[in-house]
């Protein structure tokens, strides 16, 4: 095999490859007595078809075969010569002249081809106990424990219908209506025997507002205004009227907080009740306070890391996301107008994150593949067990999907990889708990993706 750099530019690299004919003649000989033993054909017996006959049958087709697997084999071969990473799998490019092929093809010329493909960069490490990261921990305090007793409490308030009340905030009121745009009925506007818990904010604005002191029975007509960021273009900013019947008020029962309210949800006692929210609740700021030094930590992983990036890769992280984008908008009925950007500008903020997740991607599986980082079986079966739940009754799909499918496999594997890999960092950097309170803990960042 003869191996020709031809192009070396940044990541980018072309080689060509030439395998001897003669090379090619003997797997393709072996190829051929391989199979010898193996084909019956009618007027032969079992491994006694002469050789040149089955060339002149299969000849053709073994060749091909032949060909196929020494282009993979010597592909991989010089690679590894060259002590190369590819980045992406290899293009391989055959003569384009059909009489060269057919030449190959019946062993009268070299095998060439050419294959292209990008390394991936060389990428420094930073030395990781420089680091220094805040990690922002905060305590549950009485407040956070009795609001999501009070979110409890409401989950399970029941409703009681009310002869002749009138409607009041927190009450429920079931209504049939009909919406109207200049006198004439919209696509989407009618509802029979609809829910609405006054005060909660579930529909427009002003329609909760002319429900207050309905009853039942009567009928009202309500006028409200569509918001201009309505995701229904159509709708957005148009004043609109609703003809609505009055079918029923119930006022709220909600239950009251004691041990026999602690036992419908599970718990022996109220006080016990109060622990189990305590732990729901410290899972919950726990996982807040480590997405929060995660984002730092990357944030510093992206600063001090500069190298070239294979130009492929962030191609294809880029349009996967643009693809979602797209979809998302669509789906939605607006356009990149509405958000206050053009496209050019969207594609250039998308483009930087394609950037972002394709460098921190490299600089995470460096970290490591020199760290010796492994998946065990255990950990891979208690993610897989974890998909399936997400889908009762459908299991056992759940489980065959993955077998069938090593990509969505590795999909499930990435993850978990990445979270190794973090603690691994985080083990060796200086990390700093910092006392915050709730509402800075869950603070949004800013979008990065």
């Amino acid at each position: 095999m003869q191996v020709t750099e031809t192009l070396s530019d940044g990541l980018k690299r072309q080689l060509k490859v030439v395998v001897d004919a003669g090379e090619i003649g003997a797997r393709f000989d072996a190829r051929l007595h391989e199979i010898k033993d193996r084909v019956q054909l009618k007027g032969f017996r079992k491994g006694k078809v002469p050789v040149q006959h089955l060339k002149k049958l299969f000849g053709r087709s073994l060749m091909g075969e032949v060909l196929q697997q020494t282009i993979e084999e010597k592909s991989r071969a010089a690679i590894a010569e060259r002590k190369e990473r590819p980045a992406i799998q290899p293009h391989i490019q055959l003569p384009e002249d059909q009489q060269e092929i057919e030449k190959i093809l019946s062993g009268q010329a070299d095998l060439s081809f050419d294959m292209s493909f990008e390394v991936l960069p060389e990428i420094k490490l930073i030395d990781f106990s420089e680091l220094r990261l805040e990690r922002p921990v905060a305590d549950v305090d009485d407040k956070a424990i009795e609001d999501a007793i009070n979110q409890l409490v409401e989950r399970s308030t029941t409703f009681e219908v009310a002869e002749g009340r009138a409607a009041e905030d927190g009450d429920r009121v079931t209504i049939d209506f009909v919406g109207k745009i200049d006198g004439e009925p919209f696509e989407g506007g009618a509802g029979e025997g609809v829910n609405i818990v006054l005060g909660q904010g579930g529909f427009i604005p002003g329609f909760e507002d002319g429900l207050k002191g309905v009853k039942a029975g009567e009928e009202r007509t309500i006028s409200a205004k569509f918001p201009d960021d309505y995701p229904e273009k159509s709708l957005a900013g148009k004043d609109a009227t609703f003809d609505v019947k009055v079918k029923e008020v119930a006022v709220p029962k909600r239950p009251e907080v004691n041990d026999e309210f602690a036992k419908t949800l599970g718990a022996e006692n109220l006080e016990k009740l109060r622990e189990l929210v305590v732990q729901q609740i410290k899972r919950e700021y726990d996982q807040a306070s480590r997405a929060k030094v995660k984002r730092a930590l990357l944030d510093e992983l992206e600063k001090r890391h500069d190298f070239e990036l294979p130009p492929t890769l962030v191609e294809r992280e880029f349009e996967s996301i643009w693809s979602q984008v797209t979809q998302g908008l669509e789906q939605a009925g607006r356009t990149f107008e509405d958000e206050g950007k053009t496209e050019e500008q969207a594609k250039e903020e998308y483009r930087k994150i394609a950037e972002r997740r394709v460098r921190l991607g490299l600089i995470l599986g460096e970290v490591g593949e020199k760290a010796g980082i492994q998946i065990t079986q255990d950990e891979m079966r208690r993610a897989l067990v974890e998909q399936a739940r997400r889908f009762p009754g459908q299991e056992r799909y759940v489980y065959e999907f993955y077998e069938k499918n090593p990509g969505a496999l590795a999909e499930l594997r990435a993850p978990i990889f990445e979270e190794k890999v973090v603690d691994h960092i985080l083990a060796q950097a200086k990390v700093e708990d910092k006392k915050v309170d709730r509402e800075e803990l869950f603070k949004p960042e800013p979008d990065e993706e």
